[in-house]
């Protein structure tokens, strides 16, 4: 578990085919890494990713099939810059919100633009997770905890303020950047809950008219 609060910025040195799987190997910067042992997490811009090798300079770690095809991995190349944050302890401060490092899909900024010294992003995501982005509610984008500022539609806003554009990759997202997608956790518990007894049934799934007579919606 994570929290979203990025304590580094890293570099990929090197990606290296297996298979069809693929091992990374992290230049992770000045993320602090005398604690970190095999089998710890690491969330690489937001992929919940485990420590199998550390190479004094950072740390190795393997995408499986299941992680290149739901995250932007499969459009990485050496050189890109990523978001690190170490997995949350007990003791730690909680400054973002609960964020598991599961991606769910792969979104696109599709609007930038200056807002004084702030950076406005719009972001489009697939139409499926539409429903669980809602206005002053929380996402992760490439593992930063931010703050929705408006939805509209499959679109929602980000107001990043200097401070994150200085200690994330924010400050080069450029239109038709994508980007690896976390939903608020709870949403989906929520939604899995909605369907009570029908859990248990195959292909099952929630859907707004059952949230409204539920009076979920109001």
């Amino acid at each position: 578990m994570f929290t979203g609060i990025i304590e580094a910025v890293g570099k990929i040195s090197a990606l290296t085919p297996k298979g069809v799987d693929v091992s990374v190997t992290v230049d992770s910067g000045s993320l602090d890494l005398s604690d970190v042992k095999l089998g710890d997490s690491i969330a690489t811009n937001g992929v919940c990713l485990t420590v199998v090798k550390l190479t004094g300079k950072g740390y190795v770690a393997d995408l499986s099939l299941e992680t290149l095809h739901r995250t932007a991995f499969a459009n990485y190349k050496a050189g890109q810059v990523v978001n690190l944050e170490k997995a949350m302890l007990a003791t730690t401060r909680f400054g973002g919100h609960m964020v598991s490092g599961h991606i769910d899909a792969v979104a696109e900024v599709i609007e930038r633009q200056h807002i004084g010294r702030a950076i406005e992003f719009w972001i489009k995501v697939p139409p499926q997770l539409a429903k669980y982005i809602s206005e002053k509610g929380s996402v992760a984008v490439d593992g930063i905890s931010l703050t929705v500022n408006a939805v509209r539609g499959d679109e929602f806003k980000l107001t990043i303020v200097p401070h994150t554009a200085a200690e994330t990759t924010m400050a080069d997202f450029k239109v038709g950047r994508k980007i690896n997608l976390e939903v608020d956790v709870i949403a989906r518990y929520l939604e899995r809950l909605m369907l009570g007894d029908k859990a248990a049934e195959k292909q099952s799934k929630v859907t707004m008219d059952l949230l409204a007579r539920t009076g979920f919606l109001g």
